[in-house]
This record gives structure tokens, C-alpha cells and sequence, in this order.
């Protein structure tokens, strides 16, 4: 998909997130990268074969 040169990273590549953006969306909260995968504003992920990626949780620290 991706005609950049040098090529960027496959949707499978663990960096898959450094890839250039087609589409971009900051009103919705969303962009299109050129290997397929969706990224959304709170850091979660929709991969081209449809698995999502969810937003990391950071948990609030307990009180000591």
C-alpha cells in the first residue's frame, strides 16, 4: 500500500505507528496511516485486519 521510499513500516512492523499519515481527522479524533492502520487521538489502534489496539490504562497509584 505504503509508495513512499524508503518504504513505510508494515500494519505487522512494531513500529507500524511511524508511518506517514494519508488522512487526518483531528476533529474526530482519528488519522489514516499508509499501511492501513487507524490511529485515534487517546493512543488506541485499528489494524487493517480489524484487531484493535486499545488505549494503554494507567492506573492511579494507591495511597501508601
Amino acid at each position: 500500500m505504503c509508495l513512499h521510499q524508503p518504504p513505510c513500516p508494515s500494519a505487522d512492523a512494531s513500529d507500524h505507528d511511524s508511518a506517514r499519515r494519508v488522512a487526518t481527522h483531528p476533529e474526530q479524533g482519528w488519522s489514516l496511516l499508509c499501511n492501513g492502520v487507524v490511529i485515534f487521538a487517546d493512543t488506541g489502534e485499528l489494524l487493517p485486519d480489524g484487531r484493535a489496539i486499545p488505549a494503554p490504562r494507567i492506573s492511579p497509584d494507591k495511597p501508601t
